[in-house]
């Protein structure tokens, strides 16, 4: 990829690509100037994201074991040099979870992943999953730093790390996204809240961009409910992340949520979170 520009790496659980675009993602997409989109939840065939993208863009993806669930892409304006699925343990089932790709950006090569967190349910096997799911996340996060100096985790991660992520954290201490067991991954991600290397190098090295881009704030939320009046009191999530290794972080230029002017125009319950690198 041309490095005259910043890079805009954008990241969207679209909740079902083929719903997403009747909806109007495809109009979002449009105006965006995106280099890489990453997507989560897609629920659809390689050549569905063909037809909806168009062939000016270059499509990996990796579908849900299950036909219909789950299911990561990456889609970029030029191809990547490389690409991976594995995660885990041989016998850990990762599929459409978890893809990796090498871009080449002038002279530099940034490693993008798209990851779709299992949701989970507090005290049951989906829970289970998750936490295997998340110690092979942190199993990975040194393996890609030690790969490549600039990369980046981004997704749809379904956990909210702080109080400050998530709108009615009350209410929400025992439930599936904001255990504390959870968090506690976060803590070794990023660094523990009220550590002094908190999101500056703390726990595996690994930055927030949208924590500290926002700061100490309610929000920004990603996710909200179709359900009830959620989105119009913004009574959300913010579990929609893009975690940097620390040298990429240092070039991030700008963050931003695309939060939908009304409930009506939403193309899915997440929004977009879009970051610009300057590489």
């Amino acid at each position: 990829m041309p490095s005259a520009k910043p890079l805009r790496v954008a990241s969207v659980n679209v909740n079902g690509v083929r719903a997403a675009f009747r909806r109007g993602m495809g109009e979002w997409l449009d105006g965006r100037g995106v280099d890489i989109l990453a997507m989560q939840e897609v629920r659809a065939s390689t050549e569905d994201l063909q037809a909806l993208l168009g062939d000016d863009w270059d499509i990996l993806h990796d579908p849900a074991t299950a036909k219909g669930r789950a299911g990561v892409a990456i889609a970029s304006r030029n191809r990547a040099s490389i690409h991976r699925v594995e995660l885990g343990a041989p016998d850990f089932d990762s599929a459409g979870r978890w893809l990796e790709a090498d871009y080449e950006v002038g002279d530099r090569i940034i490693t993008v992943v798209s990851a779709y967190v299992h949701s989970g349910e507090a005290e049951t096997e989906k829970q289970v999953e998750k936490y295997r799911f998340l110690d092979a996340m942190e199993a990975r996060l040194p393996e890609l730093a030690s790969h490549s100096e600039l990369a980046l985790v981004v997704g749809d991660l379904n956990v909210g790390h702080r109080t400050l992520d998530i709108r009615n954290w009350k209410g929400n201490v025992k439930r599936a996204g904001f255990l504390p067991e959870e968090r506690a991954y976060f803590d070794r991600f990023v660094g523990a809240e009220g550590d002094d290397d908190y999101n500056r190098g703390g726990g595996l090295g690994w930055i927030d961009i949208g924590r500290r881009f926002a700061g100490e704030v309610d929000g920004p939320y990603s996710w909200w409910s179709f359900r009830g009046k959620a989105f119009d009191n913004d009574t959300g999530w913010r579990i929609d992340y893009q975690l940097a290794t620390a040298p990429l972080a240092e070039l991030a230029l700008s963050y931003g949520i695309d939060r939908a002017a009304t409930y009506d125009a939403r193309f899915s319950d997440h929004s977009p979170v879009v970051v610009d690198y300057d590489l």
